[in-house]
């Protein structure tokens, strides 16, 4: 009995190490990516089963271990779900997107869904005219555009002489060259009008000449005291503002020039397509028969058609078969990638020593793919406006695209411009005002004293005061003239 016993204990324990053993099999089989996908709400029985391809593409639709996983992925997860499908996902045979070959046949998605090898395609595959002609797209899941993905090395230029002025942009520096002179002549003019600056203007030098000014205007920039002295109220207000202006004016300096050092690059020479198109350093070029080459080829514009012209003469050179390999191009290569800015914000997250050029033209979207004549394309437009409108599909893009590269390469430095600026300079403009109306206040004070003292009109010795301490020596002589007659 005991012998009949452990002969079965071992049987059965044979049999369910076959059956692990069977299923492990099963796990790594490339074939286990074709099963039907249950559907996620429950039983999949009786659920139509649609063939969907796609293309393998970080990260839109990625191999880990036996399943595949990304965006486009989870993406028709939720749409199985809201419109109980189930689903076989194959990867393109070819691992093209689909264009039109020479013999009028399609290649990629496209051809496999028009040869009904498949019934949609879910992947980053783009809306355009051409493949709206034979295949019908549903609303588009991801807007996008064109973009230039480069190097930070292969894309910055050599450091200036005056690398040390980038913080400021030249109409800044203009601005704070006039602030400067405008301000050490309201001191000049200050210091000169008002009666405590100097007792005796016929006999004593005032301290505040132009020159003087100039060096305390000087030694306020550099945030060293400077003589001489303000001793009136006026010139210490404009002293005053005049320090704050230039401390203001030091501290985002210091910190503009911080942010440019630490980029370790100044802007990006190539902003534009237009910049590619004149520079001689970098290659550039895009995907093989996607329809970024397209439109180009179809582009009216002179610069595409510079660029297309570019590519077609060295289309063996600069043409890429893969986005991967137009990835780690741009890393080992003086080479520019041409293609779906998107994607090359994914490529700049995932390396950080990437950047994409600001400049994005051909607005266009990534749509699902079906047959002309598919029942399912309507339904899958609404499901794909649904998730929009509940927010899935933002939770999708910042899942799949989170990085902390991606932040900072979307960061973009540039010089201060003067409107940034602008509060600054207008306390400085009130700074200014309010100590030329301080002077003018001390010395009619001073005026009215004299000419009761005197007993003279107070405007004649306002004016006789003005012309002295400005050295005008005409107008003092005639008032002189004038005042001798009167006593006469």
């Amino acid at each position: 009995m005991d012998k009949g016993l452990h002969f079965t204990i071992c049987v059965v324990t044979a049999l369910l190490l076959l059956r692990e053993s069977s299923q492990a099999g099963e796990e790594k089989d490339p074939e286990a990516l074709a099963a039907p996908k249950p559907d996620p709400r429950g039983a999949g029985e009786g659920l139509p089963t649609l063939t969907v391809t796609t293309i393998l593409e970080d990260p839109y639709v990625m191999v880990r271990g036996a399943e595949l996983e990304g965006y486009c992925m989870e993406l028709l997860a939720a749409l199985a779900g809201m419109l109980r499908f189930q689903y076989r996902v194959r990867v393109v045979s070819d691992g093209q997107y689909g264009a039109l070959a020479a013999g009028g046949n399609w290649s990629g998605m496209i051809g496999e869904i028009l040869r009904r090898e498949a019934d949609i395609a879910v992947a980053p595959l783009t809306v355009t005219s051409a493949r709206e002609e034979v295949v019908s797209f549903t609303t588009p899941f991801l807007q996008t555009g064109i973009g230039i993905l480069l190097r930070k090395d292969s894309a910055s230029q050599d450091v200036s002489f005056f690398h040390f002025l980038s913080p400021f942009s030249k109409e800044t520096w203009t601005a704070l060259l006039f602030a400067y002179l405008l301000t050490c002549f309201c001191l000049f003019l200050v210091a000169r009008l008002s009666p405590c600056e100097w007792n005796e203007p016929k006999n004593e030098e005032n301290h505040f000449t132009f020159l003087n000014s100039l060096w305390f205007g000087a030694g306020a920039l550099a945030l060293q005291g400077a003589t001489p002295r303000p001793q009136a109220l006026s010139v210490r207000v404009i002293a005053v503002v005049w320090w704050l202006f230039t401390l203001a004016l030091l501290a985002a300096y210091i910190a503009n020039f911080t942010a440019l050092l630490s980029s370790g690059s100044e802007q990006l020479p190539i902003q534009t397509f237009e910049d590619l198109v004149k520079q001689r350093n970098l290659e550039f070029g895009t995907l093989e028969g996607s329809s970024t080459f397209y439109y180009f080829k179809n582009s009216k514009n002179p610069t595409h058609q510079m660029i297309y012209e570019y590519m077609e003469k060295r289309r063996e050179h600069v043409l890429v078969k893969t986005y991967q390999e137009a990835v780690q191009r741009v890393m080992d290569s003086n080479y520019a990638f041409i293609g779906e800015s998107i994607s090359q914000d994914l490529a700049a997250a995932r390396h950080c020593n990437l950047i994409r050029a600001p400049e994005v033209i051909g607005a266009r979207g990534f749509g699902i793919a079906t047959t002309q004549a598919s029942p399912w394309t309507k339904p899958l437009s609404i499901a794909v406006l649904k998730l929009r409108e509940s927010g899935d599909l933002d939770y999708l893009r910042n899942k799949w695209w989170e990085s902390s590269c991606l932040r900072r390469s979307r960061e973009r430095w540039g010089p201060l411009e003067p409107p940034a600026l602008g509060g600054l300079f207008l306390t400085l403009g009130i700074g200014l005002a309010l100590g030329i109306l301080a002077a003018l206040a001390e010395l009619s004070s001073s005026s009215r004293r004299a000419a009761a003292h005197a007993k003279k009109s107070c405007c004649s010795v306002f004016t006789e005061e003005i012309c002295t301490r400005l050295r005008i020596k005409g107008a003092a002589r005639q008032s002189q003239d004038t005042s001798g007659k009167a006593n006469a």
